[in-house]
Protein backbone atom coordinates (compact mmCIF):
# COMPACT_ATOMS: atom_id res chain seq x y z
CA UNK A 1 0.00 0.00 0.00
CA UNK A 2 1.02 3.47 -0.78
CA UNK A 3 -0.10 4.74 2.60
CA UNK A 4 0.35 8.19 3.75
CA UNK A 5 -0.68 10.66 6.96
CA UNK A 6 -3.21 13.01 6.12
CA UNK A 7 -3.90 16.38 7.95
CA UNK A 8 -7.13 15.57 8.44
CA UNK A 9 -7.86 19.25 10.54
CA UNK A 10 -7.61 21.49 7.31
CA UNK A 11 -8.99 18.45 4.76
CA UNK A 12 -12.21 18.39 7.17
CA UNK A 13 -12.35 22.15 7.00
CA UNK A 14 -12.01 22.50 3.55
CA UNK A 15 -14.94 19.79 2.40
CA UNK A 16 -17.60 20.90 4.83
CA UNK A 17 -16.74 24.38 2.96
CA UNK A 18 -16.29 23.19 -0.47
CA UNK A 19 -18.25 19.50 -0.38
CA UNK A 20 -15.56 18.33 -2.15
CA UNK A 21 -11.69 17.55 -2.10
CA UNK A 22 -9.35 16.37 -4.83
CA UNK A 23 -5.99 14.59 -3.75
CA UNK A 24 -3.43 13.49 -6.01
CA UNK A 25 -1.49 10.41 -5.66
CA UNK A 26 -3.08 8.46 -3.28
CA UNK A 27 -2.85 5.30 -5.37
CA UNK A 28 1.19 4.26 -6.48
CA UNK A 29 1.41 3.71 -10.35
CA UNK A 30 1.53 -0.13 -9.49
CA UNK A 31 -1.33 0.12 -7.45
CA UNK A 32 -3.27 1.31 -10.55
CA UNK A 33 -2.00 -0.76 -13.02
CA UNK A 34 -2.97 -3.36 -10.45
CA UNK A 35 -6.39 -2.04 -9.91
CA UNK A 36 -6.57 -1.83 -14.47
CA UNK A 37 -6.26 -5.20 -14.83
CA UNK A 38 -9.08 -6.31 -12.32
CA UNK A 39 -10.91 -3.87 -13.92
CA UNK A 40 -9.93 -5.56 -17.88
CA UNK A 41 -10.92 -9.33 -16.28
CA UNK A 42 -14.24 -7.67 -14.77
CA UNK A 43 -14.16 -6.10 -17.75
CA UNK A 44 -13.88 -9.62 -19.92
CA UNK A 45 -16.77 -11.54 -18.16
CA UNK A 46 -18.91 -8.35 -19.55
CA UNK A 47 -21.02 -7.80 -22.68
CA UNK A 48 -19.03 -5.41 -24.78
CA UNK A 49 -20.48 -1.59 -24.72
CA UNK A 50 -19.16 1.64 -24.57
CA UNK A 51 -19.85 2.14 -21.03
CA UNK A 52 -20.61 0.00 -18.11
CA UNK A 53 -21.75 0.59 -14.25
CA UNK A 54 -20.70 -2.10 -12.23
CA UNK A 55 -22.19 -2.77 -8.69
CA UNK A 56 -21.19 -3.68 -5.96
CA UNK A 57 -17.79 -4.11 -7.60
CA UNK A 58 -15.97 -5.66 -4.34
CA UNK A 59 -17.56 -9.03 -4.84
CA UNK A 60 -15.96 -9.09 -8.63
CA UNK A 61 -12.33 -8.99 -7.62
CA UNK A 62 -9.99 -8.94 -4.43
CA UNK A 63 -7.78 -5.92 -5.81
CA UNK A 64 -10.86 -3.63 -5.50
CA UNK A 65 -12.31 -5.10 -2.51
CA UNK A 66 -8.44 -4.19 -1.15
CA UNK A 67 -9.71 -0.88 -1.15
CA UNK A 68 -12.64 -1.16 0.99
CA UNK A 69 -10.42 0.27 4.01
CA UNK A 70 -8.13 2.08 2.36
CA UNK A 71 -5.09 3.12 4.47
CA UNK A 72 -4.40 6.85 3.90
CA UNK A 73 -7.89 7.51 3.22
CA UNK A 74 -10.00 5.92 6.17
CA UNK A 75 -8.81 7.96 8.72
CA UNK A 76 -10.51 11.10 6.79
CA UNK A 77 -13.54 9.19 5.76
CA UNK A 78 -13.97 8.39 9.83
CA UNK A 79 -13.41 11.56 10.95
CA UNK A 80 -15.54 13.55 8.23
CA UNK A 81 -18.81 10.92 8.77
CA UNK A 82 -17.81 9.26 11.79
CA UNK A 83 -16.56 6.04 12.85
CA UNK A 84 -20.10 4.06 13.18
CA UNK A 85 -19.70 3.80 8.94
CA UNK A 86 -19.84 0.95 6.42
CA UNK A 87 -19.28 0.75 2.87
CA UNK A 88 -22.21 1.58 1.50
CA UNK A 89 -21.74 0.98 -2.77
CA UNK A 90 -18.91 0.27 -4.69
CA UNK A 91 -19.55 1.09 -8.33
CA UNK A 92 -17.06 0.57 -11.13
CA UNK A 93 -17.78 3.08 -14.53
CA UNK A 94 -16.08 2.88 -17.46
CA UNK A 95 -17.10 4.80 -20.23
CA UNK A 96 -15.16 4.48 -23.97
CA UNK A 97 -14.86 7.21 -26.23
CA UNK A 98 -18.70 8.12 -27.93
CA UNK A 99 -18.11 10.74 -30.21
CA UNK A 100 -21.12 10.24 -31.62
CA UNK A 101 -23.20 10.00 -29.15
CA UNK A 102 -24.46 6.06 -29.80
CA UNK A 103 -27.14 5.28 -27.34
CA UNK A 104 -26.02 2.26 -24.40
CA UNK A 105 -27.63 0.16 -22.49
CA UNK A 106 -26.57 1.58 -19.47
CA UNK A 107 -25.97 5.39 -18.65
CA UNK A 108 -23.10 7.02 -20.71
CA UNK A 109 -22.96 10.46 -18.76
CA UNK A 110 -25.59 11.56 -15.98
CA UNK A 111 -27.43 14.97 -15.83
CA UNK A 112 -27.47 17.41 -12.59
CA UNK A 113 -28.15 15.69 -9.49
CA UNK A 114 -27.60 15.06 -5.84
CA UNK A 115 -27.24 11.28 -4.67
CA UNK A 116 -30.08 9.84 -2.83
CA UNK A 117 -33.00 7.63 -2.81
CA UNK A 118 -36.33 8.38 -4.33
CA UNK A 119 -38.08 10.22 -2.79
CA UNK A 120 -35.62 12.20 -1.93
CA UNK A 121 -34.27 12.73 1.49
CA UNK A 122 -35.71 15.46 3.12
CA UNK A 123 -34.65 19.27 3.93
CA UNK A 124 -34.58 21.68 6.17
CA UNK A 125 -34.44 25.23 5.39
CA UNK A 126 -33.41 24.09 1.79
CA UNK A 127 -30.65 22.44 2.89
CA UNK A 128 -30.22 18.51 2.63
CA UNK A 129 -27.74 16.97 5.25
CA UNK A 130 -24.86 15.15 4.15
CA UNK A 131 -25.79 11.13 4.56
CA UNK A 132 -22.70 9.91 2.75
CA UNK A 133 -19.68 10.01 1.39
CA UNK A 134 -18.43 8.58 -1.91
CA UNK A 135 -14.34 8.11 -2.82
CA UNK A 136 -13.89 8.76 -7.01
CA UNK A 137 -10.18 6.73 -7.52
CA UNK A 138 -9.22 7.88 -10.95
CA UNK A 139 -7.47 4.92 -12.73
CA UNK A 140 -7.51 7.11 -16.22
CA UNK A 141 -6.37 9.87 -17.66
CA UNK A 142 -8.81 12.78 -16.58
CA UNK A 143 -6.31 15.59 -16.43
CA UNK A 144 -7.92 17.22 -19.24
CA UNK A 145 -11.70 18.77 -19.17
CA UNK A 146 -13.93 16.81 -21.35
CA UNK A 147 -13.15 13.32 -20.91
CA UNK A 148 -15.97 12.50 -19.52
CA UNK A 149 -15.10 14.17 -16.44
CA UNK A 150 -17.49 14.62 -13.12
CA UNK A 151 -19.22 18.09 -12.78
CA UNK A 152 -19.43 20.14 -9.72
CA UNK A 153 -20.62 23.24 -8.44
CA UNK A 154 -18.69 23.96 -5.22
CA UNK A 155 -20.64 24.63 -2.47
CA UNK A 156 -23.63 23.94 -3.72
CA UNK A 157 -24.17 21.70 -0.71
CA UNK A 158 -24.69 24.97 1.66
CA UNK A 159 -27.46 27.00 -1.18
CA UNK A 160 -30.34 26.71 0.77
CA UNK A 161 -32.81 25.77 -2.63
CA UNK A 162 -30.15 25.29 -4.99
CA UNK A 163 -31.38 23.89 -8.36
CA UNK A 164 -29.78 24.18 -11.16
CA UNK A 165 -31.58 26.14 -14.04
CA UNK A 166 -31.08 23.75 -16.24
CA UNK A 167 -30.67 19.86 -16.08
CA UNK A 168 -28.67 18.78 -19.00
CA UNK A 169 -24.86 18.11 -18.49
CA UNK A 170 -24.38 18.79 -22.08
CA UNK A 171 -24.80 22.40 -21.72
CA UNK A 172 -22.76 24.74 -19.67
CA UNK A 173 -23.64 25.42 -16.62
CA UNK A 174 -22.61 28.78 -14.07
CA UNK A 175 -20.54 28.01 -11.42
CA UNK A 176 -19.66 24.30 -13.07
CA UNK A 177 -15.69 22.30 -12.40
CA UNK A 178 -14.69 19.93 -14.06
CA UNK A 179 -12.87 17.44 -11.89
CA UNK A 180 -9.65 16.54 -13.71
CA UNK A 181 -6.63 13.83 -12.03
CA UNK A 182 -4.11 11.73 -13.53
CA UNK A 183 -4.65 7.85 -12.38
CA UNK A 184 -3.57 7.43 -8.63
CA UNK A 185 -5.98 10.72 -7.68
CA UNK A 186 -8.90 10.75 -5.93
CA UNK A 187 -11.62 12.81 -5.80
CA UNK A 188 -14.35 13.15 -2.52
CA UNK A 189 -17.19 14.13 -2.70
CA UNK A 190 -20.81 14.69 -0.56
CA UNK A 191 -24.48 13.19 -1.96
CA UNK A 192 -25.39 16.35 -1.12
CA UNK A 193 -23.11 18.33 -3.51
CA UNK A 194 -24.84 18.61 -6.60
CA UNK A 195 -22.40 16.89 -9.21
CA UNK A 196 -23.38 15.56 -13.15
CA UNK A 197 -21.71 12.94 -15.20
CA UNK A 198 -19.81 14.24 -18.67
CA UNK A 199 -20.39 13.17 -22.15
CA UNK A 200 -17.34 11.18 -23.31
CA UNK A 201 -16.41 12.12 -26.77
CA UNK A 202 -12.86 12.29 -26.39
CA UNK A 203 -10.38 9.68 -27.31
CA UNK A 204 -9.65 8.76 -23.99
CA UNK A 205 -11.36 5.66 -21.77
CA UNK A 206 -12.40 7.19 -18.54
CA UNK A 207 -12.56 4.40 -15.67
CA UNK A 208 -13.95 5.69 -12.22
CA UNK A 209 -14.14 3.80 -8.95
CA UNK A 210 -16.47 5.09 -6.83
CA UNK A 211 -16.40 3.63 -3.26
CA UNK A 212 -19.00 5.32 -0.71
CA UNK A 213 -19.28 5.21 2.99
CA UNK A 214 -22.28 5.87 4.88
CA UNK A 215 -23.87 5.58 9.01
CA UNK A 216 -24.11 1.87 9.55
CA UNK A 217 -28.16 2.19 9.94
CA UNK A 218 -28.13 3.04 6.59
CA UNK A 219 -29.08 0.64 3.98
CA UNK A 220 -26.74 0.18 1.58
CA UNK A 221 -27.39 0.67 -2.20
CA UNK A 222 -26.01 -2.25 -3.84
CA UNK A 223 -25.82 -5.27 -0.92
CA UNK A 224 -27.31 -5.90 1.92
CA UNK A 225 -25.40 -8.69 3.60
CA UNK A 226 -21.93 -8.93 2.41
CA UNK A 227 -20.61 -12.19 1.19
CA UNK A 228 -18.84 -14.95 3.21
CA UNK A 229 -15.91 -15.17 0.71
CA UNK A 230 -15.61 -10.72 1.72
CA UNK A 231 -15.77 -11.97 5.63
CA UNK A 232 -13.51 -14.85 5.09
CA UNK A 233 -10.14 -13.76 6.51
CA UNK A 234 -11.17 -9.70 7.28
CA UNK A 235 -9.83 -8.00 9.89
CA UNK A 236 -12.16 -6.26 12.74
CA UNK A 237 -12.42 -2.72 11.13
CA UNK A 238 -13.82 -4.41 7.30
CA UNK A 239 -16.24 -6.82 9.42
CA UNK A 240 -17.38 -3.11 10.41
CA UNK A 241 -17.54 -1.65 7.06
CA UNK A 242 -19.04 -4.34 5.54
CA UNK A 243 -21.73 -4.26 8.21
CA UNK A 244 -20.95 -7.34 10.08
CA UNK A 245 -20.65 -6.18 13.98
CA UNK A 246 -23.06 -7.73 15.92
CA UNK A 247 -26.60 -10.50 15.03
CA UNK A 248 -28.85 -7.70 17.13
CA UNK A 249 -29.79 -5.66 14.07
CA UNK A 250 -30.34 -2.51 17.21
CA UNK A 251 -26.73 -2.85 17.69
CA UNK A 252 -26.35 -1.20 14.50
CA UNK A 253 -28.16 1.53 15.64
CA UNK A 254 -26.86 2.08 19.19
CA UNK A 255 -23.42 0.07 18.77
CA UNK A 256 -21.19 -1.86 21.03
CA UNK A 257 -17.82 0.14 21.97
CA UNK A 258 -16.33 -3.42 20.78
CA UNK A 259 -18.17 -3.67 17.85
CA UNK A 260 -16.88 -0.30 15.67
CA UNK A 261 -13.20 -0.68 15.66
CA UNK A 262 -12.86 2.45 13.92
CA UNK A 263 -13.30 4.60 16.70
CA UNK A 264 -10.18 4.56 17.00
CA UNK A 265 -9.52 6.75 14.19
CA UNK A 266 -11.84 9.51 14.88
CA UNK A 267 -9.88 12.68 16.47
Amino acid sequence: MNQRTLELAPLVKQFNQDGYLILRNILSSEQVAHLNGAIDHILSEEKQSLAHNIYHSVERHPAIASLIDEPTLLPLIVNLLGYNIQLHISHLTVREPNPSDLKTETNSFINWHQDGPSPHFPTINGLTSMYYIKICYILSDMSEPDRGNTKIIPGSHRMPDYRPVQGNVDLPLEGETQVCGKPGDVFIFAQNLWHAGGVNRSEFTRRQLFMGYSPIWMRPIDYHKASEDLLKNASPEVRQLLGDISPNPFKHYVPDADSVPLKKLFV
